[in-house]
Formats: structure tokens, C-alpha cells, sequence
């Protein structure tokens, strides 16, 4: 298994198993599991410090009291944002999701591109 230089942040197991297949360079994918106090936050991305964070969670209540512990805790990590209309990451077409990792450069694999 090939090193990884960044690390994606997603809710649960059924957004990482979303992205999984999409990505075309090695990335660690860590799930929150619901909602993540600022210590837990920490725990579960302190083995990650130097690397790059995005934050990739669901459109909804749930994602966005994630965020805000994201922000306190990593005011330096990337924020993704599906559209409100899939409401969760799981739901979101494997294109738009293509398209959303390769605007911050995240190598994604051509046939998911739109």
C-alpha cells in the first residue's frame, strides 16, 4: 500500500466506501462516525498532523456540527461541500464527486470525470 499524502475526513463508512473507488492516488479516509468532540477529533487525526485535511461531510445538521469542530480544531483544513440536494456524500453521483476532488487536487480516475 502506497503512502498517503492527504487525509479526507467523511461521516461514516458508506461515504468512504463512496469515495474509495473514485480516487486515483492513495489517501487516508477517516470516518468520524456521527457526531466528534474536539478531543476525539484529535485523537483520530493527530497520526495525520502534517498532512493535508479535507473535510468532506454530508450537507445536513449532522455535517455541519461536524465542521465547526473541524474549524476550531483545524482551522487549516479543506472544506468540500456536496450539493444540499444529495444531502449526504453517500447519495452524491460518483461524477460530481470526481469533479469536487479534482477542484482541490485530488487525483481522481479519468472515467469518473464528467
Amino acid at each position: 500500500m502506497a503512502f498517503s499524502e492527504k487525509v479526507i475526513l467523511v461521516e461514516g463508512r458508506t461515504d468512504k466506501l463512496r469515495l474509495i473507488p473514485i480516487l486515483a492516488e492513495s489517501a487516508e479516509i477517516i470516518c468520524t462516525n456521527g457526531t466528534i468532540s474536539n478531543v476525539k477529533l484529535e485523537e483520530l487525526l493527530s497520526p495525520f498532523d502534517e498532512l493535508p485535511i479535507y473535510a468532506f461531510l454530508d450537507a445536513d445538521k449532522s455535517g455541519e456540527q461536524i465542521r465547526s469542530v473541524v474549524r476550531k480544531v483545524y482551522p487549516e483544513a479543506i472544506h468540500l461541500y456536496t450539493n444540499p440536494m444529495y444531502c449526504e456524500v453517500a447519495n452524491t453521483p460518483f461524477k460530481v464527486l470526481a469533479s469536487i476532488l479534482q477542484r482541490v487536487n485530488i487525483k481522481v480516475k479519468k472515467e469518473f470525470l464528467l
